[in-house]
């Protein structure tokens, strides 16, 4: 058989296709699915070709082991069908040895099918074999095979590389086929060692490592070459000759796995990460250096440096010594270092949860280092007395069994105490407990080998705090341990019971509780309340100016916040006990707690006697006359504290020197130690955080601004105010009372009082939010502006600007030439730019390229039309190098005719007629270059002798007329546009190119010979003359025309016509015609809203402080990490289509996108059809709808662009003049070397991973999200996916299979995923929050230097991906301190339809803008928020990842990092030149439960160490920063609510008691008019509305001031300030409701694409709770305020003060329905009626969701308080007695109560509710008994009821005169008590569950539930009935949609197309 075979190519996955299912089938590449067994006969003879075996859907515990041997027979099936059937025999004999007794699932049903495949094909494919044997066939397929490896091993042409790994996959699956089959028959070694085998096809990430890779084009860099030599030094390895027995050739990782046991899948991968980071450090390093052939000891000493940056200071901390000890000799020490990198990565490679745990990760290390260096250099132990050899060492899973599975046994188990993250955390130890343990000398106790009985290791149960371990240890042998610790443990089960006891929390505990506020941030509260003490102090003493302060008496008194101060400090010295008890805590800290107890308790009493004892005793001293302190005197008290303030004035001295904080706080030095130990924990982070003094000053200065501006306003209108009428009102003396006044002897209305004075306390506290954003406006706006933001925000403004763009470009996206060295950036960047066009004459050529990939993308993208991008893009020609540009076309619109306008009707003299077209530089151009596109195309066009000598001679004429300035004079000008015309009608002709046409093509270029010569040239006889003369014709000028004119251009040669088939000829025709003709309508290109924004983004970067981008091959390299749990990765043709929501997806899309979906079609090839229905391709349409959705597709189509980006960069490095002449396109079509190396530097430099967690879930059961993830990884080759595989494995001795976890990661080869790396995992991974743990699992497969987090709801843009080179440079830049985390800005991409969208979009870009940008820079407390910033990804790596995963606390697991990083030392910085898109939630119900997720994840926050250690150990300023940019605004949210409440109540307190009507009647007796205004002071509470002050200055900023004015003032008409108002209140109740009782946890929100009509009954059960309840709280409040105050106050005081407050009970409760679509459509709200009946009436149950009854839906609600402790539900009672508030005051205000004020009135209050109870309970009995036997009965005994009832009411009014306003009067008292009765009976639920008051509070609650429901349906059924109510809601809720004419009625009507 010949040597040269074709590989075989796949018949089909063998994936058949369900008929019967709902669900997206899981879809097949193989077009004949298999249907039916082949079925044998006599009178059938079979056919020779056969089904492809599936061999995707196979059981998990198989997959990995037969899966190959499948695929290849599926592909070499049609050529070869006996070896694939001896590949599928094999298949089953794995199989089959794997699980003999078929336990694993689905394990006897494959092989069976696989049994029935293999005798149906027997004799079958004998009669194909071309052998006498089986043997033989399979060896003659190998060997071809095999010579074709051989043969094009060498081969590195691209186009051939597919093919190549294919022939390698077959010949290795062939090879241990055969080996089998040789073993089966008796035979020898089957080929020599040497030659091809096993090893053949080594499945390979980025680098083929193995000797067939040798040859491709990565391999080849000189950077990867010298890291693989340094990799494979083995020279002088201990134990290496043994090794090498086994292995032919073996490296350094080889060395490691063989002596410490790691597995193989993780020596794979991180042999190729650490070869990858040397490469792209070493390029780095040896950029100037000629020899990089040899890996530089400055790459790995850099390397060395930041990886092991974080073990070293551990070690400090710790007074240990580092283990990682290096000889002296060069060579031998550069091997070590490879060694100890190697190890690192390897242990961090395999730890899998254990990466959240750093120090221990360190502990592990220094461990093994010592083992390593002790082989290294034959170290003698000092215990054993022999040689040093790994405690661990022995099998490839040695490592993860003896080491990694104990520690994670226990994060395992300590994590299934937490229930789930709803047990107490003082109850169990999360990674953050764990891993500070390793921040204690006592870590060293475990030992090492670990000590398995150290108390770390012990987890005892929550029911038993102390357990011996022989009671447990037995069952967590069985379960948990290996074989090989078996006997080990039940050794030590049985020698000794040794007791052990829990570790407890370490350093910290979670406690709930609102003191955790003031807790973290100590100084802040205690500076507020300092501040309010001496604020009213001053106003008290009538304090105008600032320095009458220092008045003595004055003074004196001020001085009196130390007192306070002093008892603040003792309270957080209690609350320090308090909160750490239950922790485990040194005698150290002990002592250091005691000690603060006790100085606290000695100041209280020191100042307090000084102060008693000198009051108004003073020392005074007087001064010179003339200076400015005049007298001045002092006490003992003063004395006393300037002690007291002595260790602050240390603290000052410290914060104005930070450096000398910062060495203090870092250093080892026991002296810094004794210094620090008072004021800072022994903690191994949290020290070392001070900023550079410049920084410390712009916040200082920032922050001292704001508290003046607060302090002022909150003197002059909040405090001064209230000091005279709290005067008057204490001297006032009410004795006559409205209620039964239960403390009447309190002095001086202290009531009144405290109810005026609560609610402006709490603004004080709360509004310094408001300040902040004020200021945050204005700081943000100028810093935006000095950083060039918005500098182009018009089309027009681009076009003003567009020359000076390649000047731009250059400076920033074009790499210096090497020789420049010092090519730094200046501030004047006209002038940098000048420089760079002069010094760097091709960067036009590049910018060319990239302006035309840019359009391009856009195109593909559908943003633009054909036309549109042949308008924007710049033509390609060798006149670039000569700088010569050919503008785009867009940017010359109407510029020709415009100037040929001019020049017709201009009357003057040449000069000034150029001058005027000169003026305008796109006019000039576009003269010139349709001057010089005419004369070309004549050229290419005329090719007859004659008349080339014509036009030759026309032309020189007009060039001489130019040159002399006499063009006017010789030249009639106003023949222009008739000439215009002429060559419009050639160009078009020409265009078309048709062959018919060339009668025509000579008509017209003889129509413009007679028009030039006969009507324009006024001296054209010079032209004629010269001809005659040539010609030699004699006669007049009549007789030459009539000889001449009939044959000019008239024949066939005279002229080249259709003109030759050239692209640049073709573009430079099509674009001729353009300039002719091209209209003012281009002007406004692209038309598309999304392609202007991007372009003007993109431009407006390039004037912004950008560092300059490197070589590509220079770059720091990176890679993005999404991860991806069960989002939609594509929508399926069938989602498409049709929904169950009335509107399909694709109609949807069509009609949001009219021109998006129309230059699809064009792409398409359906320009010209109109319907929606238009028949495209399935595949097209779902990609063109998914990258318009919230997919995985369009995120990975998005990031894929920086692979692009790269690859083009690459080539304009790299690429000759030639090359680039030859377009970019071609070269990347060409598979040529040059496209081989493109690619190998963009797979060096960029590496995208998805987590996909459940994707080998998802493809074991066909899920449709497997093969659409795997369509991803075949259109991306470079993609690749990590997943956790979970299988069932037979082991030995258990009765069960065991599940077995394993990282995986998978790309695609040959149209199959392909396993590259397995890495086994001790358990499984998700035991934490979800998505961080996702993200650890992954994150060993990333590579690079920088990681960028990407969350699946976000998209990138080609023309930001050009920019990554320069933020990767952000990490080199900073020499003195590297940022650690680079933040980017987001474009929020879902904001274009709906107003709430708009609303969100406007949200989130102002915090993503204006708001990071003063976090960063000058407030330095920027932290992580998501995506999609730059990590520095070593930094990180060894600091416990990009997240933390603690369940439940680290909820909003992004923020962390941040605050990890801070805590670290990191530096976290925000550049806003770059963005990348973001979609957010469109509907109410979307944003609500994303903003009840991330208020849950903000409570967790206040709880956690994170957020107490940052507040503890900042400065001041920057403390403060912290606090009102995290926790702070939320906690301030809620403040702002309760505020409101606090008011209501204190007024209805006032109003009830009578004690208002009493103050304002004495007030207007003794004529004071500022009692009244003090009771109506707290209208100002709604300063709030400043918060979104922010967001307008953003919106000025970029898109200008005009139009954020008509933007915002649009938002409030479309109800902004309704939809901001209903957040509030999610903010407010979330956050509240987790901080006392948890119940935080993620709460998905779909991220539908359409917004679609809730029901009624969604949104009940969403808002009852968080809105309606405390609406119609608020509403009631207001009633009763109204109807008790109409007898002595005005109406317009009554709305001043209660206008806002009306406005948010009314947001609170209808806002839902307000922002419902379709929310007032009368079918709407009957089928909503019906439901909500429906679910109020269903009885629950177990397995019954809260959707479908509102029993479970109620018991799910109270699910919090299940969890709750003591003291939160004590609080939960005691905030519940408001409610008992109204009746206590109402029933003194009946008539049937008289005057009486005794307190019997209000026990008969409660007599009544008893009745109504009783009689509620005898209804619910009497149903019980009586409705289902005795139906006629039951009605008479209600009817009775009844009766008796209203006998009872008349009676009482007869008797005791009760009235109708009694009747309504006891609603508004017994409601409130009946609600607040309710939540005291949840509180208490656990005592009295199982009593018959339960059920009877479950039946109140359900009353009360359909009571609210029927009362807010009320008014909406109502509005129903109006038509225009429905038009103005769809109106205002798709206003933006309506102002692009989208057809938004026809999308809500549901329409949708027919399939």
């Amino acid at each position: 058989m010949s040597k040269e075979i074709i590989v075989a190519e796949p018949t089909g996955e063998g994936c058949s296709r369900s008929s019967t299912s709902n669900r997206r089938e899981y879809i097949s590449r193989n077009k004949r699915p298999f249907t039916r067994s082949i079925t044998w006969g006599h009178d059938h003879e079979p056919e020779p070709e056969s089904e492809p075996f599936d061999s995707e859907k196979l059981p998990v515990s198989l997959v990995s082991e037969i899966q190959r041997f499948l695929r290849i027979a599926n592909l070499i099936e049609t050529e070869e069908p006996r070896v694939a059937y001896l590949c599928r025999f094999h298949a089953f004999e794995v199989a089959h040895n794997l699980d003999r007794n078929s336990n694993g699932r689905g394990v006897r049903q494959f092989k069976t099918a696989l049994l029935q495949r293999l005798e149906q094909a027997e004799e079958l494919t004998i009669r194909t074999r071309k052998e006498k044997s089986d043997l033989r066939e399979l060896n003659r397929v190998y060997h071809d095979y095999k010579d074709y490896i051989i043969q094009h091993g060498a081969d590195c042409n691209p186009r051939n590389r597919e093919k190549l790994i294919k022939a390698r996959a077959i010949a290795s699956v062939l090879f241990e086929v055969l080996n089998t089959v040789y073993k089966v028959a008796g035979s020898k070694a089957l080929v020599d060692r040497d030659s091809i085998n096993k090893e053949l096809f080594v499945p390979y990430n980025i680098l083929p490592l193995d000797q067939g890779g040798v040859h491709q084009a990565i391999m080849q860099l000189p950077e990867i070459k010298a890291a693989v030599v340094a990799i494979h030094n083995v020279h002088h390895l201990p134990f290496v000759e043994d090794f090498q027995n086994h292995v032919a050739s073996v490296d350094l990782f080889d060395w490691l796995q063989f002596c410490f046991g790691f597995q193989k899948g993780n020596v794979a991968n991180q042999r190729e990460h650490l070869i990858l980071l040397l490469a792209n450090i070493h390029i780095r390093q040896s950029a100037k250096k000629t020899n990089m052939s040899k890996l530089g000891d400055e790459a790995v000493n850099k390397l060395m440096k930041k990886l092991f940056k974080n073990y070293t200071n551990w070690c400090k901390f710790l007074g240990r010594k580092s283990n990682i000890r290096l000889p002296y000799l060069k060579e031998e020490a550069q091997q070590h270092k490879l060694l100890y990198l190697g190890l690192y990565l390897l242990i961090w490679g395999e730890a899998s949860n254990l990466r959240f745990l750093p120090e221990c990760l360190c502990y592990i290390f220094h461990h093994m280092a010592y083992e390593l260096h002790g082989m290294l250099t034959g170290a003698v132990s000092m215990t054993t007395g022999e040689k040093v050899v790994p405690a661990y060492g022995g099998g490839s899973e040695s490592f993860l069994n003896n080491v990694v599975t104990p520690i994670y046994t226990v994060v395992y188990e300590e994590a299934m105490k937490s229930k789930n993250g709803t047990a107490d955390y003082s109850t169990w130890r999360n990674y953050d407990d764990l891993n500070e343990y390793f921040w204690s000398p006592d870590c060293f106790e475990i030992g090492w080998p670990m000590r398995r009985d150290h108390n770390f290791f012990f987890v005892p149960q929550l029911n038993d705090p102390k357990v011996r371990k022989g009671q447990r240890s037995v069952k967590d042998i069985q379960e948990k341990k290996n074989e090989q610790n078996l006997d080990e443990e039940l050794e030590a089960t049985t020698d000794g019971e040794k007791e052990q006891k829990w570790l407890g929390k370490t350093n910290f505990v979670e406690v709930r509780s609102f003191l955790q506020i003031f807790r973290s941030f100590d100084r802040m509260w205690s500076f507020l309340i300092l501040s309010l003490q001496a604020m009213i102090i001053m106003a008290s003493h009538e304090v105008e100016s600032p320095f009458e302060v220092f008045d003595a008496t004055i003074l004196e008194d001020v001085m009196s916040i130390f007192i306070t101060s002093a008892i603040l400090k003792l309270i957080q010295a209690i609350l320090d006990i308090a909160f750490t008890w239950k922790c485990s805590m040194d005698s150290s800290q002990i002592l250091k707690h005691g000690l603060k107890v006790a100085s606290a308790v000695i100041w209280i009493i020191v100042l307090p006697v000084c102060y008693a004892g000198s009051r108004r005793k003073y020392t005074c001293y007087s001064t010179p006359y003339g200076t400015w302190l005049g007298e001045w005197c002092y006490s003992p008290y003063m004395v006393a504290v300037a002690f007291y303030l002595m260790t602050n004035a240390v603290h000052m001295v410290l914060f104005l020197v930070p450096a000398v904080g910062r060495y203090i706080e870092t250093s080892n030095f026991r002296m810094c130690a004794i210094l620090s130990w008072w004021t800072q924990p022994k903690l191994y982070v949290g020290r070392g955080m001070q900023e550079s003094q410049f920084s410390q000053l712009k916040y200082t200065l920032f922050w001292v601004l704001l508290l003046l501006s607060k302090f002022s306003f909150s003197y002059n209108f909040e405090i001064k105010p209230l000091i005279a009428p709290t005067r008057q009102i204490m001297k006032i003396g009410v004795k006559n009372y409205e209620w039964h006044e239960l403390f009447p002897k309190v002095q001086s209305n202290a009531g009144a009082i405290t109810a005026i004075w609560a609610p402006i306390i709490l603004v004080y506290f709360m509004d310094p939010q408001i300040w902040y954003s004020i200021f945050c406006a204005i700081f943000g706006c100028l810093y935006g502006i000095l950083h060039h933001l918005g500098e182009i925000r018009t089309l027009g403004m681009l076009r003003s600007r567009f020359q000076s763009l390649p000047s731009a470009f250059n400076a920033c996206l074009v790499p210096p030439p090497s020789s420049n060295k010092d090519n730094k950036r200046t501030r004047l960047f006209r002038r940098r730019f000048f420089k760079a066009s002069e010094t760097q004459k091709n960067s036009l050529v590049k910018f060319v390229l990239v302006w035309n990939q840019i359009i391009s993308s856009f195109r593909e993208e559908d943003l633009i039309s054909n036309r549109e991008m042949d308008l924007m893009k710049i033509p390609v020609t060798s006149e670039l190098f000569s700088g010569v540009v050919r503008w785009p076309v867009f940017l010359l619109a109407n510029k020709f005719s415009t100037a040929l306008s001019i020049a017709s009707n201009f009357v003057g003299k040449d000069e000034n007629l150029y001058r005027q077209i000169r003026k305008d530089n796109d006019m000039y151009c576009a003269v010139k270059e349709c001057y010089e596109s005419l004369k070309y195309i004549l050229e290419m066009l005329v090719v007859g002798d004659l008349e080339r000598r014509v036009v030759k001679e026309l032309i020189d004429e007009i060039e001489e007329m130019i040159g002399r300035l006499s063009l006017l004079e010789n030249f009639n000008m106003s023949e222009l546009p008739a000439l215009q015309a002429s060559c419009i009608e050639l160009v078009e002709l020409l265009v078309e190119g048709n062959e018919d046409h060339h009668g025509k093509v000579v008509k017209a270029l003889q129509d413009m010979f007679e028009l030039v010569t006969g009507n324009m040239m006024l001296n054209g006889s010079r032209v004629l003359d010269s001809l005659y003369s040539l010609e030699e014709i004699e006669g007049d000028e009549t007789e030459f025309f009539s000889h001449i004119e009939p044959q000019l251009f008239a024949s066939r040669h005279s002229i080249h016509f259709p003109l030759p088939d050239s692209g640049l000829l073709n573009e430079r025709i099509k674009r001729f015609l353009l300039l002719l003709t091209i209209k003012d309508t281009a002007m406004d290109l692209p038309s598309n809203l999304e392609a202007r924004r991007r372009i003007s983004f993109f431009a407006t970067s390039l004037y912004m402080n950008i560092p300059c981008a490197p070589k590509v091959r220079n770059m720091l390299s990176f890679s993005v990490l999404t991860p991806h749990f069960k989002e939609e990765v594509k929508f399926s043709a069938q989602e498409l289509h049709s929904s169950q929501e009335e509107v399909s997806i694709c109609f949807y899309m069509q009609k949001i996108y009219p021109d998006e979906w129309k230059n699809f079609k064009e792409r398409m090839g359906r320009k010209n059809s109109d319907a929606l229905d238009v028949e495209i391709d399935d595949e097209d349409l779902r990609n063109w709808a998914s990258f318009r959705g919230q997919t995985l597709s369009r995120t990975v189509r998005g990031m894929m662009y920086y692979r692009k980006a790269l690859k083009l960069q690459a080539f304009l490095d790299m690429a000759e003049d030639e090359d680039i002449l030859e377009r970019y396109e071609a070269i990347e079509r060409g598979n040529d070397t040059l496209s081989a190396q493109l690619d190998a530097l963009a797979d060096m430099k960029f590496t995208y991973v998805i987590s996909c967690q459940r994707f080998g879930t998802h493809k074991a059961s066909g899920d449709p999200l497997a093969q659409d993830i795997l369509e991803l990884m075949i259109r991306y080759p470079s993609l690749r996916v990590a997943y956790v595989e979970e299988k069932e494995e037979i082991v030995a001795n258990k009765p069960r299979p065991q599940k077995v976890y394993s990282s995986i990661l998978v790309k695609a080869v040959s149209g199959f995923d392909q396993e590259i790396y397995r890495i086994k995992l001790p358990g499984p991974p998700n035991i934490g929050e979800g998505k961080p743990e996702n993200q650890n699992h992954a994150i060993i497969f990333t590579r690079g230097e920088a990681l960028q987090a990407i969350d699946m709801n976000q998209d990138n843009y080609m023309e930001e991906a050009l920019k990554v080179r320069n933020v990767l440079q952000e990490f080199l830049k900073h020499r003195q301190r590297p940022p650690t985390i680079l933040g980017m800005r987001e474009h929020i991409f879902t904001g274009s339809v709906s107003s709430l969208a708009w609303f969100m979009s406007y949200q989130e870009t102002s915090f993503v803008t204006i708001g990071q940008r003063l976090l960063a820079n000058p407030l330095r407390v920027r932290f992580h928020y998501g995506h999609p910033d730059f990590f520095d990804r070593v930094f990180h790596l060894t600091r416990g990842g990009i997240s933390k995963a603690s369940k439940t606390i680290n909820l909003s697991e992004d923020v962390f990092a941040g605050f990890n990083s801070t805590l670290r030392r990191g530096h976290i910085t925000y550049h806003e030149y770059i963005q990348v898109g973001k979609g957010r939630d469109v509907g109410l119900n979307q944003i609500s439960k994303f903003e009840a997720k991330v208020t849950n994840g903000n409570s967790e926050q206040t709880l956690s160490r994170d957020i107490y250690r940052l507040g503890r150990r900042f400065d001041f300023f920057r403390m403060l920063s912290c606090y009102y940019t995290t926790v702070g605004f939320y906690f301030n949210s809620l403040i702002s609510v309760v505020g409101i409440y606090l008011f209501l109540y204190g007024q209805l307190y006032l109003v009830l008691s009578g004690l208002e009507k009493a103050l304002l009647l004495e007030a207007r007796m003794q004529n004071i008019p500022s009692l009244e205004t003090a009771l109506a002071s707290q209208s100002f509470i709604q300063l709030g509305l400043l918060t979104g002050l922010p967001m307008v200055m953003e919106i000025g900023l970029e898109r200008g001031f005009l139009n954020a004015i008509k933007d915002f003032v649009l938002m409030q008409l479309q109800l902004a300030a309704v939809f901001f108002t209903f957040s509030l209140g999610t903010k407010a109740h979330y956050y509240g409701r987790t901080i006392l009782h948890g119940g935080a946890r993620y709460r998905p929100t779909g991220r539908k694409v359409v917004v679609f009509h809730a029901s009624f009954t969604e949104n009940y059960r969403l808002y009852s709770r968080s809105h309606y309840v405390k609406g119609f709280e608020l509403l009631l409040l207001l009633v009763v305020y109204d109807l008790f105050r109409r007898s002595y106050q005005n109406s317009m005081a009554y709305v001043l003060i209660t206008y806002a407050i009306w406005f948010m009970s009314l947001t609170w409760l209808f806002a839902p329905f307000l922002f419902n679509p379709s929310g007032f459509h009368w079918g709407k709200i009957v089928d909503d009626w019906k439901e909500w009946n429906k679910w109020i009436k269903h009885q629950g149950g177990i397995g019954i969701q809260q959707d479908k009854s509102w029993q479970s839906w109620w018991n799910d609600e109270q699910a919090h308080l299940r969890r709750s402790g003591l003291g939160s539900r004590l609080i939960e009672i005691l905030l519940s007695l408001r409610f008992f508030m109204y009746q206590y005051g109402l029933v003194y205000h009946l008539d049937i109560s008289g005057t009486s004020k005794n307190f019997i009135v209000y026990v008969l209050s409660w007599v009544v509710i008893v009745a109504i109870f009783v009689l509620v309970k005898v209804v619910n009995i009497g149903r019980q008994l009586l409705s289902a036997n005795f139906h006629l009965a039951f009605r008479l005994f209600k009817a009775i009821l009844f009766l008796g009832v209203i006998a009872t009411i008349i009676t009482l009014s007869i008797v005791c005169e009760l009235s109708l306003k009694d009747l309504i009067v006891c609603c508004l008292a017994f409601f409130p008590t009946g609600w607040g009765l309710i939540l005291v009976s949840q509180a208490v639920r656990p005592k009295i569950d199982e009593t018959g008051l339960w059920e009877f509070t479950q039946v109140f609650a359900q009353a009360y539930d359909y009571g609210m429901g029927v009362v807010l349906f009320a008014p909406i059924a109502s509005l129903a009935w109006l038509p225009i109510i429905s038009a103005f809601q769809t109106r205002f809720l798709f206003n933006e949609a309506f102002s692009r004419r989208l057809q938004i009625q026809q999308i809500l009507a549901g329409k949708k197309k027919k399939k």
